[in-house]
Formats: C-alpha cells, structure tokens, sequence
C-alpha cells in the first residue's frame, strides 16, 4: 500500500468539477465525468471508495491492443474510468490497486 489518493478540482475550461485517483507513484489510474458542484464531486469520490472493494462493480474492456476499465456504482452508472494500459494483466493489476488502496486514500482539492 502506498500514498495513493484522490484529489478534485474545477476545471477552468468548462467549469466543471473533476476528480481523478493517482497511484502511489503520481500515475493517474482513474478519472471521473464532469460534476456541476463540488458535493456532488465528493459524493463521486466517495462512492469510489465505497465501491471499489467489489469485484462485481468492474466492468472490464479491451479495443485493438488497449485495455481499460470502468467502475460502475450500485445503479450501473459509471462512477469513473482508468487510465489505457497495455495488457490484461496491467488493467488487473490496476483494478486489484484500486480495490486495495481507494478506501483508505487522502482526498485533497486542488485550487
């Protein structure tokens, strides 16, 4: 287990709010849609941390030599998306990360 953590911001191009989980080495693993208010932005990030335990919550793809996954909440909307990886095996190794070490992760908002 490392530093991994969330961190959220707002978008000076559209407004938005973001938030995106990194690995414990800075590396972006997964990515969020847009939100029209910060709440709802922590809602989404502590959603992941809720769901990301459950196998059944994955949704795993491949397309022409890259990988990805999305994480879906209990209502199959998708909560957020990963990074492209260049197997199978880094996309599950990306998922068993995200399993571990979201729950526990700092969150921090980006001015």
């Amino acid at each position: 287990m490392g530093n991994s953590k969330f961190q959220y911001y707002k978008s000076k191009q559209d407004k938005q709010f973001y938030f995106r989980f990194l690995e414990s080495e800075g590396v972006i693993l997964l990515t969020s849609e847009g939100y029209t208010n910060k709440a709802s932005c922590e809602n989404g990030i502590n959603s992941v941390k809720a769901n990301a335990p459950s196998e059944i919550r994955y949704e795993r793809h491949s397309n022409n030599g890259h990988f990805w996954f999305n994480l879906k909440a209990g209502n199959g909307e998708i909560i957020g998306k990963s990074k492209m990886f260049k197997s199978a095996t880094d996309r599950d190794k990306g998922i068993e990360t995200l399993k571990q070490e979201a729950p526990g992760a700092s969150t921090a908002y980006l001015d």
